[in-house]
């Protein structure tokens, strides 16, 4: 009886986990594929945050339409709304200026900057800028600005840029590497420098007039080492022989270059020297600000390793510097995810409103200028920070974006304050539960406020800011196509982290055709880059973001038959400092305890919820953090798809590795290496790298091929021609690429046939571009 019994038991426990089919169907995987693209024109006036255009009170945005997107500009007196551009026009325009084919509704970029007067914008994508002037719809590269310290090779300003001082008197420029002066009307050059060489030259993109226009400073530069990445691109589209390029791409350990400033008297001539003993061994310095009276000026300085950094301020008439503010932690200054602020009210540098973590916390405080020590602390409590927005020194108050301040609320929704100076009279200005992007017009008359949660999609309002009262609803998301075609919001949940204490906050996304009597195998979608937060917490569920796949994306993953998820564990932003610092030095942690625990809370809670087949999956970053879960956690994880990661942080940019990791580099990135722990390797794991790829050097993930080979290990790697970061992903052949990732984890984690796609798919090759003659 009791055998009986068990068979029985067994039985009903074996079709419970049948959630995926035996076989699935190419029709499976092209309905997937497809999902994206099919849903995302569903939506009807999902409003983007708007920008205000200059000191007008009018703001541009841009919303979905039947078949894409329209830009709309709004007057905030009137309420008139019209169309921002011509769109056809502009899609035509840079269309012809890139060489790509771009159509009305489906222009490539979400953001636009116009000119005060609305004649031009200025538009980012594709890692490129570009500026179009809409009288004849002519669209050009846009400039860009100085170089980035540390994390730049060499200087992008050209050697001929001119700076006018502010009577319009002067001009000055590097000559020779050497800092000159010369009259506007014309007459004699007069050099302000004459010790400037190639191996210690003046930047010509740092110069900067003092009010007076009597006095300029500059820095001069020691070049550090300048190291090139090579690219071999191996399936050029106009040639049948590979070719070769180089990309300027410091890596940690690398000497950078080292900025000191200098300051100029210009009549009579005089070169003022700084010294540097409180700014020794810098990694970045900032652009070198004067104050309104002339009598000083001030830069900030990012010390090697980010765990010191300060304000300095420089008598300009004898070149002493002195320490304004100062950030001095035992871990790392956060210097690369808007942590960094500072603000001199009234320009003179008497008092100054600085940002720091040092009491474990994002928040503000006030300095005397003029002793470097705090007055006041003006924002305190358990919560952070994000970013300021607005300073009004006459009335003595700050507006600023914050989180985690509001009770029984999820902790990353952003919220909009104002408070006074002296801490007193905190302020809300938003109040809905949702996540908020507030833009403010520049007269402070009006606000946007575009707000959203993953279960409430965007209403874009107008509001003025002197009583918060409601002047229009500009826009209000419409979904009722997207339902009807069968989305459904993700789940929020939340789980206990490692110290029993602090929660972590995650989304469920579950299959179309969800059935909770069956078990379902669970897919991670996992970024867990330290400067940032990456869980979605506002509605637009489409496209890929830095953090991985938005919803649709892991909604497409969902309907293969998966529970698909994504949290924020310890060691990301937008939490404590405690919470961050996990990541110090020890980037493999990646969160992966409080992960797990969230996986089993899941599990605890739902019946459906197989944690004992769990999968992963992310890209960059999150590329690296799928690999160190497969080798540090192999009881866990047991399948991975690893895009484009950065799985040796020795082999990646220098700035946001040693961030995390510090300098010198020492052992603990050894610890947390991909390459050094491929021995480790036990589940089943895919790599997919673009040979072009320009934000992570794909020797980074060659190495750990060449570690795996070494140890003997089983692995699949797809070597993606002519792409980059993001091959496969959202470049080249999408559709192959997630045929490629769905493939892998149903045959390894849910442990069904898939079909046998050489097969199934046309066997009649396109011809390769370069035989099209």
């Amino acid at each position: 009886m009791r055998v009986r019994l068990g068979t029985a038991l067994m039985a009903a426990m074996l079709c419970i986990t049948s959630s995926v089919p035996a076989q699935v169907t190419p029709e499976d995987f092209t309905r997937s594929e497809g999902l994206r693209e099919a849903w995302e024109y569903l939506t009807r006036d999902v409003a983007d945050p708007g920008r205000w255009i200059g000191s007008t009170d009018k703001f541009v945005y841009r919303k979905t339409v039947a078949g894409g997107f329209s830009f709309l500009i709004v007057d905030a007196h009137t309420l008139e709304k019209k169309p921002a551009f011509d769109q056809e026009k502009l899609a035509s325009a840079l269309s012809k200026a890139t060489g790509e084919t771009y159509t009305a509704l489906r222009l490539p970029f979400t953001d636009v900057e116009f000119s005060e007067d609305e004649k031009s914008i200025n538009v980012s994508f594709n890692e490129s800028r570009w500026r179009c002037t809409l009288a004849d719809y002519r669209c050009m590269p846009a400039a860009r600005g100085r170089r980035g310290g540390g994390e730049a090779s060499e200087a992008n300003a050209p050697a001929d840029m001119k700076r006018r001082s502010p009577d319009g008197r002067w001009e000055a420029y590097v000559n020779n590497f050497n800092v000159v002066v010369k009259p506007v009307g014309g007459g004699a050059a007069k050099f302000l420098s004459l010790d400037g060489s190639p191996a210690n030259y003046y930047d010509p993109g740092s110069i900067v007039w003092a009010p007076d226009s009597k006095k300029l400073a500059a820095y001069r530069v020691l070049p550090g080492y300048h190291r090139l990445v090579t690219h071999v691109e191996s399936s050029p589209k106009d040639q049948l022989q590979p070719k070769t390029t180089y990309q300027p791409y410091p890596k940690p350990g690398d000497a950078v270059d080292i900025d000191r400033p200098v300051i100029f008297h210009v009549d009579p001539a005089k070169q003022i020297a700084v010294d540097d003993t409180l700014f020794k061994n810098p990694y970045q310095m900032s652009r070198l600000e004067w104050r309104k009276d002339s009598s000083t000026v001030a830069f900030e300085f990012d010390q090697r390793g980010h765990q010191v950094y300060r304000m300095i301020s420089v008598d300009a008439e004898t070149g002493k510097p002195r320490v304004v503010a100062a950030e001095e932690p035992k871990t790392f200054v956060n210097t690369g995810s808007n942590r960094l602020y500072h603000h001199d009210v009234n320009g003179l540098g008497d008092e100054v409103i600085w940002m720091s973590e040092r009491d474990g916390w994002n928040h503000l405080y006030l300095y005397d200028g003029k002793s470097g020590q705090v007055k006041n602390q003006i924002t305190k409590g358990e919560w952070i920070v994000r970013s300021v927005v607005k300073v009004d020194d006459q009335k003595r108050q700050i507006w600023f974006a914050g989180s985690g301040m509001r009770p029984n609320e999820d902790p990353y929704l952003q919220h909009y304050y104002r408070i006074d100076f002296d801490g007193k009279n905190l302020t809300p200005i938003t109040t809905v539960n949702a996540y908020h992007d507030v833009a403010f017009s520049n007269d402070m008359q009006f606000y946007v406020d575009t707000y959203s949660r993953t279960d409430l999609p965007n209403i874009m309002e107008l509001h003025r800011v002197s009583d918060g009262s409601l002047v229009s609803t500009v826009e209000k998301g419409d979904i009722s196509q997207l339902v009807a075609a069968g989305f459904k919001t993700p789940e929020v949940f939340v789980a206990k982290g490692r110290d029993g204490k602090t929660d972590i906050w995650g989304l469920i996304v579950k299959p179309h055709n969800f059935d909770p009597s069956k078990k379902y195998p669970v897919v991670e979608n996992i970024y867990a880059g330290p400067h940032g937060s990456f869980t979605p917490k506002t509605f637009w569920p489409f496209g890929y973001q830095s953090g991985g796949d938005k919803v649709i994306g892991m909604q497409s993953m969902a309907d293969m038959g998966f529970i698909v998820v994504q949290m924020d564990g310890m060691g990301t932003l937008n939490r404590s400092k405690a919470f961050h610092d996990v990541a110090w030095k020890n980037i493999a942690d990646a969160g992966f305890p409080d992960r797990i625990l969230w996986h089993k809370a899941a599990a605890a809670k739902y019946p459906w919820y197989d944690a004992t087949r769990v999968g992963i999956y992310g890209g960059s970053a999150g590329g690296q953090d799928t690999l160190l879960a497969l080798l540090f956690h192999p009881e866990f994880y047991k399948v991975g798809v690893a895009y484009a990661g950065c799985y040796d942080n020795r082999m990646d940019k220098i700035s946001w590795n040693e961030e995390w990791m510090g300098w010198p580099i020492d052992d603990s990135y050894a610890a947390s290496s991909g390459v050094d722990n491929a021995w480790r390797l036990q589940g089943h794991l895919l790599m997919v790298v673009g040979e072009l790829d320009e934000n992570v050097d794909p020797s980074s993930t060659l190495q750990v091929v060449n570690a795996l080979i070494q140890a003997r290990k089983d692995f699949d790697l797809i070597v993606a021609p002519g792409l980059g970061h993001t091959a496969l992903r959202s470049s080249g052949p999408i559709d192959y690429g997630l045929r490629r990732q769905y493939d892998f984890f149903l045959r390894h984690l849910a442990g069904v046939s898939t079909p046998n796609w050489n097969a199934v798919l046309p066997s009649q090759a396109p011809a390769t571009p370069w035989q099209i003659r």
